[in-house]
């Protein structure tokens, strides 16, 4: 099984990234304290030990960081300065707030990699996934469809797990088994119209997944 089925199965059982890995590869992007602008996006590493966090940045910058006791997402970094962690990037990362810059820590590291922007489906391409497609979805207030790019895992019994980059930017997972259709992190409504499973995230966006694309040929 490839390892990004093995990370589907984790989040299909309910757990965060950072929850689960000590270490993981992760793109960050830095922002001068004060500036809503960056021109600086870095491969870097994120560990996690029992509240302690590392990251380790392609720039050669490490931060070490240290949890303040009985103050959640309150660190102190290895020069003696307070660091803030925010989530305001939902399930997609992390953002830490030092006082000189801003860290923003992404799990996806797609967009590091150059040859991904000829890939018209990119973040997801057919080295990670057995198959990628486009998806109508719509606002579930819109009339229009467009089209969202997806990575498909499939599983065996008819089964799989589809990874959808949403019209806002967001990448998250559905899940296609035998007896129920979830989503990582996020509120589900699904019918079977035909060979079309419509599936409907926290009531806000709408999703068309062809039968076919969840079975393969």
């Amino acid at each position: 099984m490839r390892f990004s089925a093995l990370l589907v199965l984790v989040l299909v059982m309910g757990w965060a990234m950072p929850a689960w890995a000590d270490s993981t590869e992760a793109r960050c992007d830095i922002y001068p304290a004060g500036s809503d602008h960056t021109d600086k996006m870095i491969a870097c590493t994120f560990s996690q030990r029992q509240g302690y966090v590392t990251i380790i940045r392609k720039d050669g910058v490490t931060h070490e960081l240290a949890p303040v006791e009985d103050t959640s997402g309150n660190f102190i970094d290895q020069n003696g300065r307070a660091v803030y962690r925010q989530s305001g990037l939902g399930d997609q990362g992390l953002i830490f707030r030092f006082p000189d810059e801003s860290v923003y820590v992404y799990w996806s590291t797609a967009a590091l990699d150059p040859d991904e922007m000829s890939n018209p489906t990119r973040p997801f391409s057919t080295k990670d996934y057995d198959a990628t497609t486009f998806l109508r979805c719509r606002a579930a207030d819109g009339v229009e469809f467009g089209s969202c790019p997806a990575g498909i895992l499939r599983m065996d019994d008819r089964q799989a797990s589809i990874v959808v980059l949403s019209p806002g930017g967001e990448q998250f997972t559905i899940n296609f088994m035998n007896d129920y259709v979830n989503a990582t992190n996020r509120q589900v409504e699904s019918r079977l119209e035909g060979d079309t499973w419509i599936v409907t995230i926290n009531g806000d966006e709408i999703y068309e997944v062809p039968l076919a694309a969840i079975e393969g040929g």
